[in-house]
């Protein structure tokens, strides 16, 4: 039991860096943009909170940054896709070589920079003593992984029960009706494209200053970036989904770490440990349920389904007829 405790524990936090980066791509997806980007601006993101904090010695000043400037990069996505109307897809793509390239030439040497302040670890009183949950959720625990607990509850209010929320699902659902109602269509999807950066730069330095705390060049995010993308289909654009999925997947990369640690699991030789090709297809399994949700959700049938916005990916034109 104890050791189970010590696996979800670790899922909630590694979900957290994915809830942070699922929760920023719904936001954007839901204003109509889709942004494939995510991966290029959570490694920015956790090239600029570890660098900060080693020069300030403020790790919260460090995500600050980062969320600023992971934002400011997905500005040049926004303008590509909402102004010049280009295709998201490509976009997202070249966004993710951007960011990986301006990391990793911009991170260079930080690995070798030492000890660096970290976000603080709380247990939080009360909760912490309930049996079994409050070892899980609220023992040892980063205060970004309580804020994760908090933002995803607000974030589905936030679209699905104020004035804002429903301009947000009128924009990526009929953009036209929107803007016929005297909203900013455009204004909105800079918006939202941005609050999606901030996320994914915040999912970006979470990794390097608490959850695994250091730069190790692109092997900093570990392409969580792409299984947040996957995440949104799997969620259905939904934050509560989106929560439930994320500590899933966190949790399942702990499982497939310590499964290959002991020689022996229940009075047999543990296959993992003496056949290390066999782990290798162990680690691949998030990413391929990740490439199976893709393909699922590449589907336009599939996607209506599934309940994605209306209008996600297609560029809006003022005075076109459709959507």
């Amino acid at each position: 039991m104890e050791a189970i405790i010590v696996i979800l524990q670790a899922g909630i936090a590694n979900g957290t860096v994915l809830l942070f980066a699922t929760l920023g791509e719904i936001f954007a997806e839901r204003s109509g943009v889709m942004n494939l980007g995510v991966e290029g601006m959570m490694l920015l993101g956790a090239m600029s909170a570890y660098s900060v904090t080693i020069a300030t010695g403020n790790p919260w000043l460090g995500l600050l940054v980062a969320m600023l400037v992971s934002g400011l990069l997905s500005q040049i996505h926004a303008y590509i896709t909402i102004t010049l109307k280009a295709d998201q897809v490509v976009s997202g793509l070249a966004l993710t070589f951007l960011g990986t390239g301006i990391s990793l030439v911009l991170g260079e040497g930080l690995s070798k920079a030492g000890a660096v302040s970290l976000v603080p670890v709380y247990s939080v009183p009360l909760l912490s003593a309930i049996p079994i949950l409050g070892k899980i959720f609220f023992t040892d625990q980063s205060v970004l992984v309580y804020f994760g607990f908090i933002l995803a509850p607000l974030a589905w209010f936030y679209i699905n029960r104020t004035r804002p929320g429903m301009h947000l699902r009128a924009v990526g659902e009929y953009p036209s009706a929107a803007d016929a109602l005297g909203i900013n269509i455009f204004a909105m999807r800079y918006a939202y494209v941005f609050l999606g950066g901030m996320l994914a730069g915040l999912a970006g330095g979470t990794i390097s200053l608490a959850i695994s705390p250091g730069w190790f060049s692109e092997m900093t995010t570990g392409g969580q970036g792409w299984i947040a993308v996957g995440l949104v289909i799997f969620a259905q654009w939904d934050p509560f989904k989106a929560m439930f999925g994320a500590y899933i997947f966190g949790a399942l990369n702990r499982v497939i770490l310590d499964i290959q640690l002991p020689k022996v699991i229940l009075g047999i030789a543990n296959p993992f440990f003496y056949h290390t090709y066999l782990g290798f297809f162990l680690q691949m399994i998030p990413y391929a349920f990740t490439i199976l949700v893709l393909v699922i959700g590449s589907h336009e049938a599939n996607r209506k389904r599934m309940g994605a916005p209306a209008a996600l990916g297609i560029p809006y034109v003022r005075g076109e007829r459709g959507l």
